[in-house]
């Protein structure tokens, strides 16, 4: 208990004033929780994959896992006050690796990148201090593994959720993406939401008033490209291919992606016995372009190309009582939504470097 509310006291003002705004009366039951290593392990991970560490991104400030895991967890509570779909929410990216969603892209993931979600259960399972706690609030580990079955956690995209949300909010307030969400901002969109029903009879989080959602969406809209362009995909696919290079010479299991914290693993990216992955490495850090082409560059280019998943919002909105989706009664956001859809980046994206899986495997590998 003494190290969560040293973590919670040792946050920053303007975080603990975030978490205010998600829920006034912050569930003290929550803590016992927060106050267990696999989710202490997330606050040692970046939400935004890795892209604090090289110069192709300039971000703010450092957006942990744990906090968005918090923030998602809250806002549950505000909306339901109940602790299973609080804890379900809480637990969500329990099993998170280093470097997030890269890992999903080290297996193939690009369209869902869901892939890591597989070890939520095990990691859940395997913690004797989150087992008792279960034990002794008589919870069901079924009833908080699978944040899914709870439309306000969780539901299809564009539909808003706890997590869609939240990410939105601190990519918003603590990325540099083009828009910038100050608390104000934050609480005033906060404010205007409600459970409400949507066409098919489930739950989900809505907007009061037509003008504050219109806002709300068209801001966002700035953000959503930036999870799917060249940048990006470049990014994270180099992550995966270096974190694959380290399996194969033994420096890196798949184990370590949830015992190291990303500086550790930053090291042994840039400390390897390889020599030519660690001066690759370096210099990917230091990069401050990357180059974009609809013709395939040479083979002396480390490059990339595929599609990656779309992430947008298309929030209910109460008219005159009824519950309909935003993009059906703005045309603001109608014409930002369809942008975004339409968005498309050059086939192929490229450092003027290349890096290539080539080394000899030794005894331990990644998989």
């Amino acid at each position: 208990m003494n190290d969560v509310i040293a973590y919670l006291a040792n946050i920053k003002p303007e975080m603990r004033g975030y978490f205010e705004i998600l829920s006034s009366d912050f569930p003290i039951w929550l803590l016992d929780y927060i106050n267990t290593p696999e989710m202490l392990r997330l606050k040692n991970i970046s939400n935004a994959c890795g892209t604090d560490y090289v110069k192709l991104y300039n971000h703010w400030e450092f957006y942990d896992v744990l906090e968005h895991s918090i923030g998602c967890a809250l806002i549950v509570w505000n909306f339901t006050k109940d602790k299973k779909q609080t804890l379900s929410a809480l637990f969500h990216d329990i099993s998170t690796p280093v470097f997030k969603h890269c890992i999903d892209f080290l297996d193939g993931d690009y369209e869902k990148q869901e892939s890591t979600e597989d070890l939520t259960v095990s990691m859940i399972i395997n913690s004797n201090e989150i087992m008792e706690l279960l034990k002794r609030d008589g919870i069901k580990l079924e009833e908080v593994c699978d944040y899914h079955i709870y439309p306000i956690a969780d539901n299809d995209s564009p539909r808003l959720s706890s997590d869609r949300l939240e990410y939105t909010f601190m990519n918003g307030y603590k990325m540099n993406y083009g828009i910038y969400f100050s608390l104000a901002d934050i609480k005033r969109f906060y404010e205007d939401l409600e459970v409400q029903v949507n066409e098919e009879g489930t739950s989900e989080l809505g907007f009061k008033t037509l003008e504050i959602a219109e806002k709300f969406v068209s801001d966002a809209s700035v953000l959503w490209p930036n999870w799917c362009d060249n940048r990006y995909k470049l990014v994270a696919q180099f992550y995966a291919d270096i974190v694959k290079r380290l399996g194969k010479l033994g420096e890196l299991t798949r184990g370590d992606l949830y015992k190291y914290s990303e500086k550790e693993v930053i090291w042994l990216m840039r400390n390897s016995s390889d020599k030519e992955l660690s001066k690759i490495f370096k210099i990917f850090q230091e990069s401050t372009e990357f180059y974009e082409s609809d013709v395939k560059p040479t083979d002396d280019k480390y490059c990339v190309s595929f599609n990656c998943k779309k992430r947008y919002l298309n929030p209910l909105v109460n008219i005159n009582g009824e519950y309909k989706r935003i993009y059906n009664v703005s045309e603001i956001v109608k014409e930002r939504i369809n942008k975004f859809l339409s968005f498309e980046t050059p086939k192929y994206a490229y450092f003027d470097f290349n890096f290539k899986d080539e080394k000899k495997t030794r005894k331990r590998k990644l998989y």
